[in-house]
């Protein structure tokens, strides 16, 4: 079983908006935070945004899409969603998801396979 599943990535012009989700397996348990991450060409994995999966809602973005991007999150349903509006031409990237999770032997987190997003100027 994929342990996350990623879908709504695409081309789309500059200014417009694109939602992506990201469906955890059920076999993951104890998840902490569900995120994602992209990685453009010749540059290392960034942060782009996490959301905590409990009681407490906390999120964190990094600074070049706040105001642009929202994530939410479905807890019944395992899923975490990213809307992306005003996107910019630099926004264009591997977006992958990821979760972390807990057990009585430590933490861990998977990844999704990615899905790609462009953004033509």
């Amino acid at each position: 079983q994929v342990p996350l599943v990623e879908s709504g990535g695409g081309l789309v012009q500059a200014g417009g908006s694109l939602r992506l989700s990201c469906t955890a397996s059920g076999s993951i348990h104890n998840i902490n935070t569900m995120g994602w991450y992209r990685q453009a060409p010749g540059k290392p994995r960034e942060m782009v945004t996490t959301i905590t999966t409990g009681d407490i809602l906390i999120t964190n973005y990094a600074d070049s899409v706040k105001g642009r991007f929202t994530i939410s999150r479905d807890n019944a349903k395992n899923t975490v969603y990213l809307q992306m509006n005003s996107l910019k031409p630099e926004d264009t990237a591997v977006y992958f998801c990821n979760t972390k999770y807990s057990t009585i032997y430590g933490t861990g987190n998977y990844w999704g396979q990615g899905t790609q997003v462009t953004v033509s100027s």
